[in-house]
């Protein structure tokens, strides 16, 4: 299994069977909440002597949901090298990003 996809079952889990995990989603897709979307945002390399010997990719990972008390954001707050970016509330949907190296 591809590390995305082995991302993608990582995600799942955290919801569960109360919502959707969304890879890149296309604009017009109709989404349910609470859910989980993530795509690739960057990558870093670790060198030595001036040859990359490690690549790891950065994610985005944006939880969506409509309950302010959900502890969805948390469970992915706890994922090894989780970084809390920004949070906003639009729609009466609330919105929690976080970066993730994975």
């Amino acid at each position: 299994m591809g590390r995305r996809l082995a991302l993608q079952s990582l995600l799942e889990t955290l919801l569960g069977n109360n919502g959707t995990v969304y890879y890149q989603p296309k604009p017009k897709l109709e989404l349910k909440y609470p859910c989980i979307i993530y795509g690739q945002d960057q990558a870093k390399n670790n060198f030595a002597d001036n040859i990359p010997y490690a690549h790891t990719k950065r994610w985005q990972i944006t939880v969506i949901h409509t309950d302010p008390d959900s502890n969805i954001p948390d469970k992915v707050a706890a994922l090894p090298m989780s970084t809390f970016q920004r949070a906003f509330a639009t729609d009466n949907l609330y919105h929690d990003i976080y970066s993730v190296y994975f």
